[in-house]
């Protein structure tokens, strides 16, 4: 089988846009568009043949730029976009679909999967780093809705991964960031979701300490169903700092949302019943400054933690969100999947920014700063980190996990085809 009905490149008309994602553009020697998984084993052959790297693109929202490659294939799975539902709430979703057409043809059936907060985000890249959305209390991640996976392996073999087949392979694409073959189609049980309580409490920045203590407080009394996310705005331009709290309430009582009101000065609030896909949005990167990201999960939510927090956004050009975890997505086993950090309270999350010109210093000096914050962690999140450092890798997987993820990478990519990601080394 060739490769050239699905091959897009240099001096073609689509290869500007092809070679472009949210976060990066890249001259690849070929963007591959495949529509089966038969084209996706021709794909993977064609980059082995010609010698050339590889990068699997879904959505295309990596920070650094995954999905994209120099002078090499770019495999592009956005054409394996199919969303079919079968029997008894459960799904297939083309790895290639992103998660705003994917919530529409959900709501159509009255189904949804807590699925990330944009509507272009990958199903393939936000799943197999593991999935925190708008109803993870509520229904776990993404991965913990996961029946099974179609994968194209490494070898050009299409094969089943479940509980009860390859479960070796099935637990490692459970968390363990793409780094063990091409997933072409997802098969979930989806839930039974229509409209939730969505929206925003704005608080005024009289105490930003004692705001994240309050906050803490009633999402540690909190009800499964509702999920939050309290950020720390700096100021932009005509845009003033402020404290934004987002709720999504997946319940028909309100009663959970007082607690919240009562943290702090409101200045503004827009909660209002929504379907639940429109509380997915489109993304915006920021243009014109060079964000330094990073991402911790934190055991709890504590004073020095709180404190480290209070003092970084203090110091300014920083934006902190802290997101509420626990209920359902605390309830799974860590050994179930490979995102094994379940004990943890809050998904912290923070950016710096910085003029693009910036030097090294200016960089190092604003990842010192975010480790005030994320010293006080025990792994991250490979949906919302920055960078790829050894240390980042080692906070991804706790010890057990880690070997337990070379062992299933030997096992399935032993020669680490798979290598632009979070990688795991054979």
């Amino acid at each position: 089988m060739t490769i050239e009905h699905i091959a897009i490149r240099p001096g073609d008309a689509d290869y500007d846009e092809a070679r472009t994602t949210l976060t990066s553009t890249a001259e690849p020697t070929v963007v591959l568009r495949p529509m089966t998984p038969e084209d996706v084993a021709a794909s993977l052959r064609h980059a082995a043949t010609e010698g050339l790297p590889l990068a699997i693109r879904s959505g295309g929202h990596n920070a650094l730029g995954f999905g994209n490659i120099d002078g090499g294939v770019v495999l592009d799975l956005s054409r394996l976009d199919q969303v079919e539902v079968l029997d008894a709430g459960r799904v297939r979703i083309g790895a290639g679909a992103t998660w705003g057409p994917a919530a529409a043809a959900l709501a159509e059936h009255g189904l949804a999967i807590t699925s990330g907060d944009t509507v272009s985000v990958g199903v393939g890249g936000l799943t197999q780093a593991g999935g925190i959305g708008w109803l993870v209390r509520k229904h776990g991640l993404t991965i913990d809705n996961l029946l099974a996976a179609e994968v194209v392996t490494a070898a050009g073999d299409v094969v089943r991964a479940s509980d009860t087949e390859n479960a070796d392979l099935f637990w490692a694409l459970r968390g363990g960031a793409g780094n063990f073959g091409v997933v072409t189609a997802f098969e979930f049980q989806a839930q039974p979701v229509s409209a939730v309580q969505f929206g925003t409490i704005t608080f005024a920045l009289d105490d930003v300490a004692q705001l994240v203590k309050g906050w803490v407080a009633a999402m540690r009394d909190a009800p499964d169903e509702l999920t939050t996310t309290l950020v720390l705005m700096p100021g932009f331009g005509d845009f003033p700092a402020g404290a934004i709290l987002y709720v999504c309430l997946d319940a028909e009582d309100t009663a959970a949302l007082e607690p919240l009101r009562a943290i702090g000065t409101v200045v503004a609030e827009d909660v209002s019943e929504r379907p639940y896909t429109d509380v997915l949005e489109e993304a915006h990167p920021p243009e014109g400054v060079l964000p330094v990201i990073g991402n911790t999960l934190v055991e709890s939510v504590d004073e020095p933690l709180i404190d480290a927090i209070a003092t970084a956004y203090a110091a300014g050009g920083r934006v902190v969100f802290l997101r509420s975890l626990g209920g359902a997505f605390g309830r799974v086993d860590p050994a179930a999947t490979a995102f094994a950090h379940r004990n943890a309270e809050a998904l912290v999350v923070s950016a710096a920014f910085l003029s693009p010109d910036s030097t090294e210093d200016q960089i190092a000096a604003a990842r010192s700063v975010w480790r005030t914050i994320g010293d006080h962690g025990l792994g991250s999140y490979a949906g919302f980190l920055g960078s790829d450092t050894a240390d980042d890798i080692a906070a991804l997987w706790p010890g057990e996990t880690w070997e337990r993820l070379r062992q299933v990478k030997r096992a399935w990519d032993p020669e680490n085809t798979f290598r632009r990601n979070f990688n795991v080394t054979p």
